[in-house]
């Protein structure tokens, strides 16, 4: 009996330790996760869209990337009902994924042994080193409030600094007035607790978060989100596009801009009906669209080349 405790105390020990070291992803494992997306990566095998792509993300509608995604099939990438910080601006960036659990102080041992090992300090912060310009961070903190936050001033600095981006954070922040003076820390978050989490030392802590994830899948609301996804969080509302969405999302949005501005021009001048212009537009319409396009490609707000990429695929 003994030598059967004895042999099941390592095995559990053995387990933790494989189970720790799993806390960052691999590189082969994230890849083949990620497998739909055929561009460049990180050097983690993160999928890395475009900056361009990135840069014209920013003014995509909900609507236009809700419609996309889901005729492509991903009808369950949209996370609402957050506070926010810097309410009119937009977070665009792409995801870097960490997730928390409740403490359990033999799994939460085992993590942060190895941690040290490899010259990693508090778990609040291990996800926050790895980030890079344009990213955001993008946490399940399981909703934790009392005792719960892992972000405060000091850390949202830090994020902020390394990524020049906000959050999205799904629990408690704490130290909200000093985030506000960030000037970009455009962030969607839980609630609001004036506590701290706990770290874990001394022998009577109330071990209140752990984390087990780095870039592994996450669920954020009702939403599982993927590292590299892109994240526009923008109207109160945040939206995780996959990577290999992403141009797709991007091109359709700013065709369905151009159209709109043309038909309101276009029912403005009274050239053409309601009727005519909110179905499907006859060769006409499309002729008179196409020729609009070149006569203003260098006024509209959707860059020269997209048009003349644009131009390129009418037949009109």
């Amino acid at each position: 009996m003994i030598k059967y405790l004895f042999l099941f105390s390592i095995a559990v020990s053995t387990s933790l330790q494989s189970f720790s070291q799993q806390v960052q992803i691999s590189k082969d494992e994230l890849i083949t996760l990620t497998q739909e997306w055929k561009g460049e990566r990180f050097p983690d095998g993160r999928p890395k869209v475009p900056d361009d792509i990135i840069r014209r993300m920013r003014s995509v509608s909900v609507e236009e990337a809700w419609a996309t995604m889901s005729n492509a099939g991903y009808r369950y990438q949209i996370a609402e009902g957050w506070q926010l910080i810097n309410p009119d601006s937009v977070l665009v960036g792409r995801a870097v994924t960490v997730t928390f659990m409740p403490g359990r102080p033999d799994v939460w041992k085992a993590i942060d042994s190895l941690g040290k090992k490899e010259g990693r300090r508090a778990q609040n912060v291990w996800g926050v080193e790895i980030l890079q310009k344009g990213d955001v961070y993008v946490a399940d903190q399981f909703g934790a409030k009392r005792n719960g936050p892992t972000i405060g001033d000091n850390v949202g600095n830090a994020i902020y600094a390394k990524t020049g981006n906000g959050i999205v954070y799904d629990g408690a922040l704490r130290d909200v007035e000093g985030l506000k003076e960030i000037g970009g820390f455009t962030s969607f978050y839980s609630s609001y607790d004036p506590s701290y989490h706990n770290p874990g030392t001394g022998p009577n802590r109330d071990l209140t978060t752990m984390i087990v994830g780095i870039n592994k899948p996450t669920r954020i609301r009702t939403v599982t989100v993927m590292p590299g996804d892109v994240v526009l969080g923008k109207l109160g509302v945040v939206v995780f596009i996959p990577p290999q969405l992403a141009e797709r999302v991007v091109t359709t949005s700013e065709i369905v801009r151009l159209r709109d501005l043309f038909g309101h021009q276009r029912l403005k001048e009274g050239k053409y009906t309601a009727g005519q212009i909110d179905t499907r537009w006859s060769d006409e319409i499309e002729k008179d669209f196409s020729k609009w396009l070149n006569d203003h490609i260098n006024e509209l707000p959707v860059g020269k080349e997209q048009i003349q990429e644009f131009l390129k695929e009418r037949t009109w």
